[in-house]
């Protein structure tokens, strides 16, 4: 019984997270209290209150309005990466893992190679040779974080390939594509999604950090990270500058991974 509410309450508690940033960060799209462009000299470093309820920035730009606008481009940019990654992850491990032979060994040996390196330095360097921009970002973070879900989706094809019921799906002539996709890929979808949690954390985690150092989202374009590289100046005269968009952080990771956490413990 204690494990079941612990199983519930971590799952309860990541739903509920994630549910209130990702309704704020769809909404920041289409709405904020105030623009997220316009700069305002009468309000500058305004602290908080009704009228802003995280204070106002260097330019007297509303922040909790930024911190809408920067989630969304934050979760956005996260979600596609997700997408990008997991589908290349599903589509080359699954080859992989249900074929093997040297092509198998081909892309684990390249799948080593790119985990060598740290993700964010990897990204940087492609970056470099991309160019600046979302869609580059999105692309570069996409084949840095493929890797992981490669070797995951991989594994769990190798367990599954020789099971019973595969093994009577090749006797009875299902081919290689029903086999894969229809047969074995429902069957890691709990272990997949896990993964799915972690590596968006990741690519919000990444994202941030590469936007902090002026490579990412561009200004005045409004993203978690490049709030917290443009309020580090200011953490004495204006505290509430960095702590909104870092405490959203915060919050969007904390409550994918208790989500996530939630549906590993769930039996089956």
């Amino acid at each position: 019984m204690r494990a079941r509410k612990s199983r519930n309450n971590y799952l309860t508690v990541g739903l509920i997270m994630t549910t209130a940033a990702v309704c704020l960060a769809v909404l920041g799209v289409f709405w904020t209290p105030y623009s997220t462009t316009a700069m305002s000299a009468a309000e500058k470093f305004c602290a908080p209150s009704l009228r802003h309820l995280f204070g106002t920035d260097n330019y007297g730009r509303d922040i909790f309005s930024r911190v809408m606008k920067g989630m969304g481009t934050t979760t956005l940019i996260g979600s596609l990466v997700v997408l990008l990654s997991g589908s290349a992850g599903i589509l080359i491990g699954a080859l992989t893992g249900y074929c093997g032979g040297w092509i198998d060994e081909a892309v684990m040996r390249l799948t080593d190679a790119v985990n060598g390196f740290p993700s964010i330095l990897l990204a940087l360097v492609m970056i470099t040779i991309l160019g600046s921009g979302r869609q580059n970002l999105i692309l570069s973070l996409g084949i840095v974080f493929a890797p992981s879900f490669i070797r995951i989706v991989r594994s769990e094809f190798i367990r599954l390939r020789d099971a019973d019921y595969i093994s009577r799906a090749r006797m009875m002539g299902v081919g290689r594509g029903r086999i894969l996709f229809v047969h074995i890929l429902p069957n890691i979808l709990s272990t997949f999604w896990v993964s799915v949690m972690i590596g968006f954390n990741n690519a919000i985690l990444a994202e941030s950090g590469m936007s902090y150092l002026g490579i990412g989202v561009k200004p005045p374009d409004a993203s978690l990270g490049n709030m917290l590289s443009d309020a580090q100046g200011y953490l004495e005269m204006a505290p509430w500058y960095a702590l909104a968009p870092g405490l959203a952080i915060v919050w969007i990771v904390l409550g994918i991974s208790l989500f996530g956490e939630g549906i590993r413990r769930i039996p089956g």
